[in-house]
């Protein structure tokens, strides 16, 4: 089965900065139409900031404490603490309440349908939720010494929200995608505000691949297979740099060379980020020794706002010589840019798809 043609059409990571879940179908659908498989709903609201929302529902959780006297906030509302276990809960006893996931995509998807039903939305089009890793999430924002206590709960919470969504949600409209981003910065061992990002599941480096494909294949086995299901493959995304610069592709082509082999079910498609730098072989060499599946999408970051559709096709010319076909997209999400720079993002993306 060779892999499907894409380079017609473009990929939204998730974030999208525009103001509710009906304007983000709209204004995408406008300005994108048919180049898109799958729409998401702009992780609008709390999730504008990706993950940090989810300290709100620690913040309630018995047996959970923030470490420190003094909260420093980010974005002036969510604060930057370190939680722990407080020692009155067992970990495995947490009770997290709902995550917020599944009540936010279940309203979107209302939103989506009734748009689709109207025409507004292309018939092919499926409705896109992006999870956050287990481990992305734990590892953020707990304390080193509990992170490996915790996160079996926090994951079991996390697929009991998507396991809400697979029943709320037509497996024939659904997309499921997973954001991959903190386990980059453990493989590259990188560091944020000076402290390592440091893994507790393995020290060396095939130990902590090892652990990021465990996980890995157990997100895509707890999606149904007549659901897709797709990973963001991230190098972080704070005020729009990321945690470290990758030498090359070579982590990423590792990380898909293993989860290929290992899943049970065919990934749907695959995003990978590209520096706005990088237009070198070097960069993409690494991406020939990954067996692409058939049936795999392949969605390249090539798109940067700074230096829009010359950038974006310089960068695609030397991508074009070691990935046979691919669509495209930006490095990350764009929610946290600025609204005004929305509309023109949107429409790099159809032009630069359309020169390809």
């Amino acid at each position: 089965m060779e892999r499907p043609h894409v380079s017609r059409f473009a990929h939204l990571v998730g974030s999208v900065n525009l103001p509710d879940a009906e304007t983000t179908f709209t204004t995408v659908t406008e300005h994108l139409g048919s180049r898109l498989h799958r729409i998401p709903d702009g992780e609008v609201g709390d999730r504008y900031y990706w993950i940090q929302f989810q300290k709100d529902y620690f913040d309630v959780t018995p047996g959970l404490v923030r470490l420190g006297d003094t909260p420093f906030y980010i974005r002036d509302r969510f604060d930057g603490r370190p939680i722990a276990l407080d020692g009155s809960v067992a970990a495995d006893d947490l009770r997290l309440p709902g995550l917020g996931y599944a009540d936010a995509a279940i309203d979107s998807y209302a939103t989506f349908a009734g748009l689709k039903s109207e025409g507004r939305i292309p018939a092919g089009a499926r409705f896109q939720v992006s999870l956050p890793t287990p481990a992305g999430v734990v590892g953020s924002f707990f304390h080193s010494e509990h992170r490996a206590a915790v996160e079996p709960v926090y994951e079991r919470a996390l697929f009991a929200e998507l396991a809400r969504i697979l029943d709320a949600v037509p497996h024939d409209q659904l997309a499921i995608q997973w954001d991959t981003a903190l386990e980059f910065g453990m493989l590259e061992k990188a560091q944020i505000r000076g402290y390592e990002i440091t893994s507790w599941f393995g020290s060396t480096h095939d130990e902590i691949l090892a652990g990021v494909l465990e996980r890995a294949v157990r997100q895509a086995s707890a999606v149904p297979g007549d659901v897709e299901v797709g990973y963001h493959l991230c190098y972080g995304d704070v005020e729009e740099t990321h945690f470290v610069q990758p030498t090359d592709a070579g982590m990423l082509a590792e990380v898909l060379a293993g989860l290929f082999a290992r899943s049970p079910r065919p990934i749907s498609w695959v995003h990978l980020p590209v520096p706005i730098e990088r237009d070198d072989d070097a960069y993409f060499a690494p991406l020939t020794e990954v067996p692409w599946p058939g049936g795999t999408e392949v969605y390249l970051g090539l798109l940067h706002h700074e230096d829009g559709m010359e950038g974006a096709l310089r960068r695609a010319a030397t991508a074009s010589r070691f990935v046979a076909d691919y669509g495209v997209a930006t490095e990350c999400g764009f929610g946290r840019g600025p609204r005004e720079r929305t509309a023109s993002v949107l429409d790099l993306h159809a032009q630069v798809a359309a020169a390809l």
